[in-house]
């Protein structure tokens, strides 16, 4: 479980949470009463300010991965920027107080526990995990969507790491990146259905943003 802080973390949150898979706007519900989650020893916990959204985040409440989905009802969002607020005991390289962004990874083996689109959010310290795949030495390297392998394999996707992601801040810091932002947002924590319905119209230029997030 995580250390103790002197940060004051209620027990319930607000959260954008789907329980059947389905249109955003048929199926995306505001709840009050979400429990904020645990974290486990090599865990943080973030308190988010601010989320975008991804043809990721709309093909997944689809159902278009249910093999590999989240266990439903689930907090929708994967990229999260915001504060950490506790740190596991096994944590070595983030703190309490650090200003962290990324993305939340999902593995066929690994499901969040907790999407963006909520006030906090728990995500591994570290989420790349190595797993066996093919046989021993071997490895399967294709486009999506792939066409037909023969079972049983596993598929995962190729993404940015923390590491990665660590050699852009002093860009950031100094101004020389900024972000693309679309000119629609940011969208009010309120409005995550409308902006959904942006993100699915084809019209967005850049990031889809969602901030504040109370």
């Amino acid at each position: 479980m995580g250390t103790s802080t002197p940060v004051n973390i209620p027990s319930k949150m607000k959260a954008w949470v789907y329980g059947q898979h389905g249109k955003p706007e048929d199926v995306l519900k505001l709840e009050f009463e979400v429990d904020v989650p645990d974290v486990n020893d090599d865990q943080v916990l973030i308190k988010v300010l601010a989320a975008s959204l991804n043809p990721i985040d709309f093909k997944r409440m689809g159902g278009s991965f249910k093999a590999t989905d989240s266990p439903l009802p689930t907090v929708a969002g994967y990229d999260v920027a915001g504060v950490v607020v506790r740190v596991g005991s096994k944590v070595k390289e983030i703190k309490v107080g650090d200003e962290v962004y990324g993305d939340i990874h999902e593995q066929a083996h690994h499901p969040k526990d907790c999407g963006s689109l909520a006030e906090y959010t728990a995500v591994d310290e570290k989420s790349s995990r190595g797993i066996k795949a093919v046989k021993e030495g071997g490895r399967v390297v294709t486009i999506w969507p792939a066409g037909p392998v023969v079972p049983p394999i596993f598929v995962f996707v190729v993404t940015s790491t923390g590491f990665v992601l660590s050699k852009l801040n002093p860009y950031i810091e100094e101004g020389k990146l900024k972000p693309v932002i679309d000119p629609k947002g940011p969208f009010p924590f309120s409005n995550a259905i409308e902006a959904f319905s942006h993100l699915q119209s084809g019209r967005a230029i850049g990031k889809v943003a969602i901030n504040p997030i109370p």
